[in-house]
Order: structure tokens, then sequence, then C-alpha cells
């Protein structure tokens, strides 16, 4: 298991460590920064636009909806972790892919 996520079976949730970069072109999974997935971010960093373009992001790409996806650390800057509560077979399976990249 890579260290930028973390399972917590007892809970169900799935804990991701993200390096955030607003303002850029197109949202996306960008490979690893250090020990955290970095995701290019297509909206400013102004009134949590960049975070709701970021939740709605990994609602879609996860599998889950958005309303499932909380920031739990770092909200005002780039660092931030992320929980997804109930995570089902296509949010692991995203997540061992975007391991590999």
């Amino acid at each position: 298991m890579s260290s930028w996520y973390r399972l917590d079976a007892d809970r169900n949730v799935l804990c991701i460590r993200l390096h955030v970069q607003p303002g850029a072109r197109k949202t996306e999974v960008a490979g690893k920064h250090g020990e955290s997935l970095k995701v290019p971010v297509a909206a400013p960093p102004v009134e949590q636009r960049a975070n709701t373009v970021l939740i709605e992001f990994l609602g879609e790409s996860l599998g889950v909806p958005a309303s499932r996806v909380k920031i739990i650390r770092g909200a005002r800057g780039r660092s931030k972790t992320v929980e997804i509560l109930g995570p089902g077979a296509l949010a692991l399976k995203a997540i061992q892919d975007w391991d590999r990249t």
C-alpha cells in the first residue's frame, strides 16, 4: 500500500493525502508529489471554488456521490487530506490505477 492513501476497513473510509494545484487548465491526477497524490484543479483558490471542483472530480472519478467526499484537513492550503465514505470497488480500482502513475 502506498503512503498517500489508507483504507480504514473498520469505518469503511478511504483516506487520501493530496497536493492540490489550483488554477490549472485541467483537473486530473498528475502522479505523486512526495507522499501525496498531485491533483491540478481547473478552478481558482477563491471562495472555495477549487475545493468544490476537487470534491466533484474525486466523487466522479471514484464512483461515489460528492456528498461522501470530505476534506478533513487543509481546506485552505495545497496539502489536503480527504475522506471518502463508503468507497466501492470502482474507487479501490481507481486508487490502484493512480498508484501506478
